[in-house]
C-alpha cells in the first residue's frame, strides 16, 4: 500500500508524462526509481517510485488515453493518485498539435469510467483573451465542455495566462504568424468572468478553483491547490498532517512534491506553454529518448554515464550545466 510519509510525486508539470512517456514511466515505476536531474542547478537526483515510498502520484496531462490501461497496474501494486486533464478546446493557432476535441472529451470520460469523477481536475486552463477568444466566447465554449464533461468530474481549475518570458515569446509568434492580437483583461473583467463561468460550473455539478489567481476567489470561486492537502488526503487519508506548504510560485497553494519530468519534452506545441523553448527543440528530445533509461531525456554529454554511481546521496553528486548541455 501507498505510504503514509512518503512523497507526492508530481508526473508532470514539465512535460506530459501521460501522453508521450507512459512506456518509460511504467518501466521505471517497475524499476521502482528514477534519476531526475534539477532543471535549474543541475544536480542529479535518484527518486524511489517504490509504492512503500509514495503518498501520491499527481498527473498532468492533456491526453491520458495511453495511460489509462496502465492504471489496472498501479492500481494492483497499491498506488494513489489523480488526474490534472487540461481540455481548452482552443483553435490551432493556438494549441497546433492537441488532441481533437472530440478525442479529448471522449478520453476523459473513459478516465473517469475507471478512476472515478473525484480523481479528475479539469484544467480550463490557461484563459486567453483575443478577438476571436472573447470573454462571450469563454463564456459559450466553457458551458459546452462543462455539459460534456458534466459527471465526469466535481473540479474545474481556471487562471489568466501568466506573462512567462517562452510564454510571451511563442504568443508574440502567434501573432505574426496568425494575425492574433492578445490582450489582457482588466481584473474587474477577469472576476466578471470568473464568476460566470463559476455559475456555469456550479449549473454542471463542479465548483470552480482559481490556480495562483487569488484576485479571483469569492463569488463561487475557490483557492485551488493543484498538489493540495485536500486531494491528497482524498485519495490518501493516512498522510494526516504530515503536507507541508512548498509554493512554487506566488499565490500556489500547493503542497511539496517531486517532478519527475523534463522541459522541453512535450510535443502539443501549446503557445501559451511555459515549459517547452519551442516545439522542434521537444521533437528532438523525443526523438532521443530511450523508454529503458532511468532518466526521461538524457542530454548528449551524458551518453554511457553510470548514474548509479553520481547520484547526490554521493560525496561528489554530478552537476550538469542545462543551459550549456556539459557536465561541470
Amino acid at each position: 500500500m501507498a505510504s503514509s510519509g512518503g512523497n507526492i510525486i508530481s508526473i508532470s508539470r514539465r512535460t506530459d508524462i501521460p501522453a508521450f512517456y507512459s512506456r518509460w514511466l511504467m518501466n521505471r515505476i517497475r524499476a521502482g526509481y528514477c534519476h531526475v536531474l534539477h532543471p535549474f542547478a543541475g544536480t542529479l537526483n535518484r527518486v524511489s517510485l517504490r509504492p512503500e515510498d509514495c503518498a501520491a502520484l499527481v498527473f498532468w496531462t492533456r491526453n491520458p488515453r495511453p495511460m489509462i490501461r496502465h492504471l489496472p497496474v498501479l492500481d494492483r501494486m497499491g498506488y494513489r493518485y489523480y488526474f490534472h486533464v487540461t481540455l481548452n478546446g482552443y483553435p490551432p493557432t493556438v494549441e497546433s498539435h492537441n488532441p481533437p476535441l472530440a478525442s479529448a472529451l471522449d478520453a476523459v470520460l473513459r478516465l473517469a469510467e475507471w478512476v472515478g469523477p473525484e480523481r479528475i481536475i479539469w484544467r480550463y486552463d490557461p484563459i486567453l483573451i483575443a478577438d476571436e477568444l472573447s470573454p462571450t466566447y469563454h463564456l459559450q465554449h466553457f458551458d459546452a465542455l462543462s455539459s460534456r464533461l458534466e459527471g465526469a468530474t466535481r473540479r474545474c481549475y481556471i487562471s489568466f495566462v501568466a506573462p512567462y518570458a517562452k510564454t510571451l515569446r511563442n504568443l508574440h509568434r502567434v501573432e505574426r504568424e496568425a494575425g492574433m492580437h492578445f490582450r489582457t483583461l482588466p481584473t474587474e473583467g477577469q472576476q466578471s468572468l470568473a464568476k460566470q463561468l463559476s455559475s456555469l460550473a456550479s449549473a454542471h455539478s463542479m465548483r470552480l478553483y482559481a490556480c495562483c489567481n487569488d484576485h479571483l476567489v469569492g463569488d463561487g470561486v475557490l483557492k485551488g491547490e493543484c498538489v493540495g492537502r485536500e486531494m491528497i488526503r482524498l485519495i490518501n487519508p493516512q498522510v494526516g498532517n504530515r503536507l507541508v506548504l512548498a509554493p512554487t510560485r506566488p499565490q500556489c497553494g500547493c503542497v511539496r512534491s517531486i517532478d519527475i519530468g523534463a522541459y522541453d519534452t512535450c510535443v502539443f506545441g501549446c503557445a501559451y506553454c511555459y515549459a517547452t523553448n519551442s516545439r522542434q527543440a521537444a521533437l528532438r528530445r523525443l526523438h532521443a529518448h530511450d523508454p529503458s533509461d532511468t532518466l526521461l531525456f538524457r542530454p548528449a554529454s551524458l551518453r554511457g554515464v553510470d548514474l548509479s554511481m553520481r547520484e547526490e546521496a554521493a560525496d561528489h553528486p554530478l552537476s550538469f550545466d542545462t543551459s550549456a548541455g556539459a557536465c561541470v
